[in-house]
């Protein structure tokens, strides 16, 4: 492939596979990358129940139990922030594997604890991991999926750390039958296995295009292309935005070139980003920090975490109901998280957000009052609150997982220029975890202060807020090709007309 003749040529030559092959392959590729997110998840939803344990075997004080929860996403922080230029250095691939060494340790080292300093540092392996694997995942799935399918192959991320906060849960009902000293071992030390089998299957994945592009191998990533967009000429489209978003020249079509002007290393990137962007970049930014606070602000790691606290104020007096519960939770959340995901490229980003954002507005409303109703009648057994309150967790966390939750991934991953996109997103993760920390270590000590009805009644408020941002700030996405995306950002509104290609096809869209 040394010229666009030539790869017009290699059109003539070679048949075409069935477009059918071409998604499968795609597939793969975000299946694949999405394994880091099931043990990611594991990890978040399997200390919900292990925490019970821990905090009787260790004898820990609240406090130490509220940091043991939330520190996890603290230490996330300093993976998600090195993680962007780690991919831009190493690859999207092996930056993967990385975060599975990571996870590996991890959960090693939590799993042979034997006391509270020796599992805050597993917590702390682990939690580099988690901050590598939320911020690499749904960009290299944004990267390789051709637009058609961009939302639902980038929502697998999302899918798989619930696929894992289900297994955490279920860990924690089985392993919970033995002793209470190795209950909780079992629990943590088990996470390490699928890290494994992440190492093996990363090897059959190809490494991003978009990467592969700022690197000079143009010939290598025309191949992924074909091999993951529907057609052979949308391959050569995709590689051709890819080249100019890079600023790569079109007379420039050797198998490897050296890139004018080369910034793979994030040179010159947080300047674009946060020092002089463009008005564009701003608004891309400040949408992407905003869906992130909005998604974690709103309390949904008060509820992963907390499950079987908060069931037991709901009137659940055993450790066994409570974990019961707990996994009914998960399965209510991995359920409609596949619905999301179904729907995302059907009825568009911002529909699912506004309707995902309004009922988690209700659901906390009424689990905010149910509980406030229950914790001024102590001693009595209120049947329709504590029936009101199991309700709407289990609708919290559906309404939460239709947009919320796999959005917030598919919009921010794919709403930045390409040479912005790994440190953008990393931001944006940041953000994300340090919020998911701050409620995860505060929340015990948040429902003393305001009593646990009126921590979820603040959480309403916080849903309240980010509906509006959502449909003031966040233009529709769908079926834009991720070059020209960074077109319908820079007048701060939803509402604005552009010029788009969608499906091969140049229109006049209001978004």
């Amino acid at each position: 492939m040394s010229s666009s003749g030539e790869q017009q040529g290699v059109v003539v030559a070679e048949p075409e596979p069935p477009r059918g092959n071409r998604n499968r392959f795609a597939f793969a590729c975000a299946i694949l990358a999405s394994m880091t997110s099931i043990i990611l998840g594991y990890d978040i939803g399997v200390i919900s129940g292990a925490a019970i344990f821990i905090k009787d075997d260790l004898k820990l004080s609240d406090v130490q139990l509220e940091i043991l929860m939330g520190i996890l996403n603290i230490y996330s922080i300093i993976g998600s922030g090195v993680a962007g230029r780690t991919s831009d250095w190493i690859g999207r691939r092996y930056t993967i594997v990385l975060a599975g060494a990571f996870f590996f340790c991890g959960a090693i080292l939590m799993g042979f604890a034997t006391n509270y300093p020796f599992i805050m540092v597993g917590r702390f392996v682990a939690g580099i991991g988690v901050g590598y694997a939320m911020m690499i995942a749904p960009v290299y799935t944004a990267e390789v999926a051709p637009a058609s399918s961009r939302g639902f192959l980038s929502s697998f991320p999302e899918i798989f750390i619930n696929i894992g906060i289900l297994l955490g849960y279920v860990s924690n009902y089985f392993f919970s039958k033995l002793p209470e000293h190795l209950g909780w071992r079992f629990m943590l030390g088990i996470g390490a296995i699928p890290s494994v089998f992440l190492a093996i299957g990363v090897l059959a994945m190809p490494e991003s295009p978009r990467w592969l592009v700022l690197q000079g191998r143009i010939g290598d990533a025309f191949k992924v292309l074909d091999k993951t967009s529907n057609t052979k000429e949308e391959a050569i489209s995709r590689l051709n935005d890819i080249k100019r978003a890079a600023g790569i020249p079109d007379d420039m079509t050797d198998d490897v070139i050296v890139v004018p002007n080369k910034k793979t290393a994030g040179k010159g990137v947080w300047k674009d980003l946060l020092v002089r962007p463009t008005p564009s970049v701003r608004h891309i930014l400040i949408a992407c920090l905003g869906i992130h606070l909005a998604q974690q602000a709103s309390g949904i790691d008060a509820v992963v975490l907390y499950s079987p606290t908060i069931f037991s104020k709901a009137g659940l007096r055993s450790k066994n109901d409570q974990l019961l519960a707990t996994v009914a939770v998960g399965v209510v959340k991995t359920l409609f998280i596949v619905v999301g995901t179904c729907v995302v490229d059907r009825f568009g980003r911002r529909a699912l957000l506004l309707t995902s954002m309004g009922g988690m507005f209700i659901s906390l409303t009424l689990l905010g009052t149910s509980l406030t109703v229950i914790d001024r009648n102590p001693g009595q057994t209120i049947k329709w609150a504590i029936g009101l309150s199991v309700t709407t967790v289990m609708s919290f966390v559906a309404t939460f997982s239709i947009g919320a939750g796999p959005v917030t991934w598919v919009y921010c991953s794919e709403i930045f220029p390409v040479r912005l996109r790994a440190q953008g997103v990393s931001l944006g993760v940041m953000l994300n975890r340090l919020m998911s920390g701050i409620i995860g270590m505060t929340f015990l000590s948040l429902s003393k202060g305001l009593t646990i009805g009126g921590a979820f009644l603040l959480f309403a408020g916080v849903a309240a807020i980010a509906w509006v941002f959502f449909f003031t700030f966040l233009p529709e996405t769908r079926g834009v090709p991720l070059e020209e995306i960074e077109s319908l950002f820079g007048s701060y509104s939803a509402n604005k007309k552009n010029n788009v290609t969608i499906k091969g096809k140049e229109v006049v869209d209001e978004l």
